[in-house]
């Protein structure tokens, strides 16, 4: 790896944010139904010769760290249900300049796909997690609580570090849980995120019914809690306390409440090859097209700086919610 500083690209938009951060999706398919991010019964897949293979990704990501994005998130739909999924990670693995593997997952296959991710060079996981109690966890997502559980105690066996647990907190749903998934999070050592639920595609506005204003979870949580200021590293949005007395560290994820758009500094890859400049917005550019007339390397990466350019300055969720008709799972969350 090239560790002269001065050499190193640097990839701007047009408001001046470095994209150092790209999230990846392997897969859009996803084997639970959580109803805020993929409607019960939902078939309306890419067909898997749309994906890009193993082989343009890695190209694309090539590409991506030539550039000077040093952050990758393998992401889906489920990415475990991507087959042969730690081979492709093995290949990112071993691009210079690529500095950060980590991974988003539910947590149902993690039991037996943990070490070979480990190995593979997967340091960091981030898994979704809404609540603690078996049947909320099937009305909420559809599947079985007690194969999460498997998956994030192998995966802790498996010196993953962080495990971070990501919570969608809602009103009415879940709300009544916060404190009993901070505990958690204290005795298994993992790090906690809260999330506000998004208005993207029918099945984000059917969420924002249950919308809670996680100013509202932080103030709740300091009249039990002494907070202090909190970091952790990554390229997230998340903003972080930590509880005085203990290693947990809380972050808030507040794309509606308190956006973070002036500081966005990442880019989505969906598995069908387009980029997506924007969770909230429709800004895209589609490589995969591209990809597969032969283009050069060279022109690979002239067109990743146009795209680029098409990074719009903040998402619309609040003033024009209906604007993003996709679901979460297309994107790559």
């Amino acid at each position: 790896m090239n560790n002269n500083k001065q050499s190193t690209p640097v990839l701007t938009d047009p408001f001046g944010r470095r994209i150092e951060y790209i999230r990846l999706s392997v897969t859009d398919q996803c084997d639970l139904r959580c109803f805020y991010c993929m409607p019960e019964g939902y078939r309306d897949f890419e067909e898997p010769k749309h994906w890009l293979s193993f082989d343009e990704i890695e190209r694309v990501i090539r590409a991506f760290s030539t550039l000077g994005t040093r952050r990758v998130r393998i992401t889906g739909g489920e990415p475990l249900v991507r087959k042969d999924l730690p081979v492709l990670i093995n290949k990112l693995n071993q691009l210079d300049g690529v500095e950060d593997l980590s991974l988003s997952t539910n947590a149902t296959r993690l039991h037996k796909q943990a070490q070979q991710l480990s190995d593979a060079g997967i340091t960091r996981i981030n898994v979704s997690l809404d609540t603690l109690k078996a049947e909320r966890f099937k009305q909420i997502t559809g599947g079985k609580f007690d194969k999460v559980m498997a998956g994030l105690m192998t995966a802790k066996q498996a010196g993953f570090k962080p495990i971070k647990i990501n919570m969608v907190a809602m009103q009415g749903i879940n709300d009544d849980e916060i404190e009993d998934m901070v505990e958690f999070c204290i005795e298994h050592d993992f790090t906690l995120r809260f999330i506000e639920t998004m208005p993207m595609g029918d099945t984000g506005r059917q969420a924002s019914e249950h919308y809670l204003d996680l100013k509202q979870v932080k103030q709740r949580l300091s009249e039990r809690y002494e907070l202090i200021p909190g970091t952790m590293p990554g390229g997230g949005p998340a903003r972080y306390v930590q509880i005085a007395g203990s290693d947990l560290r809380i972050g808030f994820i507040t794309p509606i409440s308190q956006h973070f758009c002036e500081t966005c500094n990442r880019v989505r890859l969906s598995v069908d090859g387009t980029l997506y400049m924007c969770l909230g917005q429709e800004h895209k550019f589609e490589l995969r097209p591209l990809l597969r007339a032969g283009i050069s390397d060279e022109e690979l990466l002239d067109v990743i700086k146009h795209a680029i350019t098409l990074k719009p300055e903040k998402h619309e969720f609040s003033s024009k919610p209906q604007q993003t008709v996709r679901f979460m799972s297309m994107t790559g969350g």
